[in-house]
């Protein structure tokens, strides 16, 4: 493979990849390589120049020891506060904390929480930062942080005790503060992975909750039981581990709800429904004009309902409409051809009787397993790009999702809000794409999050650092966590 040229068209790849991904004969013979998949020795190595971008750019260290960083935010002075999430992934748990990174690049607490992690992004108005809890043990929560470090939430008990969590928030032109929740489960039927991944043994009687009312179709799932060793069980859509459901049942929607968008006022109060039927919608962000962008984490190839080939998607959102899940990837049926059917697995028909409509189509299709998260949209014409979202790439977790023939992620890419085109904007230098522990440099290991600044004259990435993964799970190393800043050479 020759090496990679920043910023190159996307499209035609993409397009080649998809159609690689959805042909059963082929997958079935390829070898799972992941980013994840390699053997880390501390401490980490940071050097900016390990980092390609495009001509006229330059990439700096802000500051790096953070543990599991998620997200950052700047005050009215323009100082950067990064956002530590203090639970990751298993039993790996450490107090989730904002911190604030003083001019020396060392870091002041300003706020630390519970275990009701992770915290997973951060905005801030008027003196106050607003922070999505996961939720992890009690329900996901929006906490109002002061200046001070004094906290309290804005709501809490949100529906995010599962797979994935609360996150966001987002600051709407209204001054409401938007937030989203995550899926409980992979596709809408909670599975043996879900106890894999810890919360169905916490809460055996959780499930996906839909924000209205939905009609089931006539079809349910068996798996392995790993709670009461009964052999295999049966299991149906928008219902607890173990219980059927029957053709053309009700099952009643509220809110707050799974997989959706919601706002509240940023005093507090009742939450309010904005869009629903995404399956994990990680990062939130208003364009220039006001209008609402999420990216939303794709299925993954596991469960007792799994998916193939499916890759993240950015959505313009608009309030009031349902997204596909999970009966959809974008606009297309999970069922649609053989696309998203794993090898010697059954097609992902649908669960749903009556799609509440059809989706609206995606603005971009990303990369299959890229975990594209945390983004921002460039305002500024002395940045460049004006109108185009960079969003941070966390980068594969094989083989807990499913498999990949080479790394995937790892980096800052760019979208064209109006063509959908995809173009590499930040990226590690080599012959082939990964994590820098992967290739044996000192560039990106893990973006998350990527914001600008005030003036939008500076693209902040959050790093989360070094996590390796392997058949026993994932393992993060703490303390690998690195803020960096993108801006024109020169400014």
């Amino acid at each position: 493979m020759t090496t990679r040229r920043v910023a190159r068209r996307c499209t035609a790849l993409a397009a080649t990849l998809a159609a690689l991904l959805g042909c059963s004969t082929l997958r079935s013979a390829l070898v799972s390589s992941g980013g994840g998949e390699t053997e880390f020795e501390p401490p980490r190595r940071l050097r900016a120049k390990d980092v390609a971008l495009p001509a006229g750019y330059t990439i700096e260290l802000v500051a790096s020891g953070f543990t599991f960083p998620t997200g950052v935010a700047f005050d009215d002075a323009g100082a950067a506060y990064v956002l530590e999430a203090g639970y990751s992934y298993g039993e790996v748990w450490t107090t989730p904390r904002l911190l604030r990174v003083r001019d020396d690049a060392r870091h002041e607490i300003v706020a630390s929480g519970g275990k009701n992690g992770p915290w997973t992004g951060v905005a801030y108005r008027r003196n106050t930062f607003y922070v999505a809890e996961g939720g992890e043990l009690e329900g996901g929560r929006i906490l109002e942080i002061a200046g001070n470090g004094r906290m309290r939430a804005l709501i809490d008990r949100l529906p995010t005790r599962g797979d994935h969590h609360t996150n966001g928030p987002a600051i709407g032109p209204d001054g409401s503060i938007y937030f989203a929740t995550g899926t409980y489960t992979n596709s809408g039927v909670v599975g043996p992975d879900d106890a894999e991944l810890g919360w169905l043994k916490r809460f055996p009687t959780e499930h996906d909750v839909p924000c209205r009312d939905v009609r089931l179709a006539d079809r349910s799932f068996e798996s392995d039981d790993p709670l009461h060793d009964r052999g295999t069980v049966t299991t149906g859509a928008f219902a607890p581990f173990g219980q059927v459901t029957q053709p053309g049942a009700i099952v009643r929607g509220q809110v707050p709800c799974s997989g959706a968008i919601l706002r509240i006022p940023a005093t507090g109060g009742k939450p309010e429904l904005v869009a629903w039927g995404f399956r994990n919608p990680f990062g939130l962000a208003f364009s220039p004009d006001g209008a609402l962008y999420a990216t939303d984490n794709g299925y993954d190839d596991r469960g007792s309902r799994p998916v193939h080939g499916a890759g993240d998607l950015l959505w313009r959102v608009d309030s009031g409409h349902w997204y596909g899940w999970p009966d959809y990837h974008g606009h297309r049926r999970l069922d649609d051809g053989d696309h998203y059917t794993p090898s010697g697995k059954p097609v992902p028909a649908p669960v749903l009787a009556d799609p509440p409509e059809r989706p609206p189509q995606p603005v971009a299709v990303l990369a299959v397993h890229s975990s594209s998260d945390g983004f921002d949209v460039s305002r500024s014409a002395r940045f460049g790009y004006a109108g185009r979202a960079f969003i941070a790439q966390f980068g594969d977790q094989v083989p807990t999702t499913g498999w990949v023939h080479a790394p995937v992620g790892f980096k800052v890419v760019m979208v064209d809000l109006r063509s959908g085109e995809i173009d590499d904007f930040a990226v590690n230098r080599g012959k082939m794409n990964g994590p820098a522990s992967w290739l044996g440099g000192g560039g990106l290991e893990r973006p998350i999050a990527a914001r600008f600044d005030p003036s939008g004259d500076s693209l902040y990435v959050v790093d989360f650092g070094v996590l390796t993964m392997s058949s026993a799970g994932a393992r993060p190393q703490p303390g690998t966590g690195a803020l960096w800043r993108i801006h024109r050479s020169g400014s």
